[in-house]
């Protein structure tokens, strides 16, 4: 059975996935005897944007979500450290001071002089990373993937060599908040900016695409997704915007053993769709919440909800906290009795 853990983009509202994370840790460690165990030794493949990028690649390095809490709690005022005012018509804050928390944290060395790079051996799993290329106006999934075609060691500028900072840096840089991020790519300069701009703010279905299909060359097998099972499924998802798109897609291709209410109608397609039981391509669980509308929402002011909002730290982790102690079980860590599991 392979596991892929898709984490949302959101700021400082990555704190609230920790919490989720630290109920699922737990789970983990109860069910192997292993008190120390690590979500990297239970996960294949870790996918992020933006915060989530972060959270999926300490993930892929062996943190434990404790270390990762600490980072958020810790180092969250570092992370936003604002430019000066002459400087704040083009972004809100300094991109070197995030830089700079990513280069201490992905390095070869302890007196972090070497930083580490996508290929890196110290990435226990496979790492997914979403960002937006603003030079070309695409979506930029870029991985660890040994397979993967610009992956290939021969090319002059192999994605492998480039550092795990820089791409966390592109991955989230927000446009008002941070300035984009210029990465030499293919002989060229190109200008990355957040991925939660992109179609994949949640990456559920673009990891579990780059698990599968043959293009990718991982080719998991338990799955035929292919261009007709996306575009049976375009018309339906347009219905919400582009994260509840993504999904609602997750929910139809797969067996959803947990999720919230969609909407008053479609409810939560907790039981088999378009595919019989058997037909399902994966097992998928789903942990969210909204902060203002929406089935279960808390209800936070625009304001309020703003991605570097520090004053939430305390108010995340305890919702955080008692959301992952009422959602999150142990049977949905493991496949239906039946039914297969990617």
């Amino acid at each position: 059975m392979k596991r892929i853990l898709a984490l949302d983009g959101g700021g400082i509202h990555g704190l609230f996935s920790v919490q989720i994370l630290a109920r699922v840790e737990q789970l983990f460690r109860a069910e192997y005897g292993k008190p120390e165990l690590v979500l990297g030794e239970v996960f294949d493949l870790f996918a992020g944007t933006s915060t989530g990028a972060i959270i999926a690649t300490c993930l892929s390095w062996g943190m434990t979500v404790d270390e990762i809490e600490d980072l958020y709690v810790s180092k969250g005022r570092d992370m936003f450290v604002k430019e000066p005012l002459y400087r704040r018509w083009k972004a809100k804050y300094r991109p070197d001071a995030i830089a700079g928390l990513f280069r201490d944290v992905f390095s070869e060395d302890p007196e972090h002089k070497i930083p580490s790079l996508l290929g890196t051996s110290r990435l226990k799993t496979l790492l997914l990373i979403v960002m937006r290329n603003a030079s070309t106006g695409s979506p930029w999934p870029v991985s660890n993937n040994p397979g993967a075609k610009f992956n290939d060691r021969t090319l002059p500028d192999c994605n492998l060599d480039i550092p795990l900072w820089q791409l966390l840096r592109a991955s989230t840089a927000a446009p008002t908040y941070f300035a984009p991020e210029e990465i030499h790519v293919g002989g060229q300069q190109h200008m990355f900016v957040d991925g939660g701009i992109t179609p994949f703010n949640n990456p559920a279905l673009i990891a579990v695409l780059m698990a599968t299909l043959p293009a990718y060359k991982l080719s998991w097998p338990a799955t035929r997704i292919n261009l007709l099972d996306q575009l049976e499924f375009v018309i339906p998802a347009l219905l919400g915007s582009i994260s509840v798109e993504q999904d609602l897609i997750c929910r139809l291709l797969g067996d959803c053993v947990h999720g919230a209410s969609l909407d008053s109608e479609l409810q939560a397609l907790d039981t088999p769709t378009l595919f019989e039981a058997h037909q399902q391509k994966f097992t998928y669980v789903r942990y969210d919440r909204a902060y203002r509308k929406g089935p279960g929402a808390i209800e936070l002011s625009p304001s309020e909800a703003q991605l570097d909002n520090l004053r939430l730290i305390p108010w995340l982790q305890q919702t955080g906290r008692q959301y992952a102690a009422e959602n999150v079980r142990r049977e949905h860590l493991f496949p239906r009795q039946g039914i297969r599991a990617l």
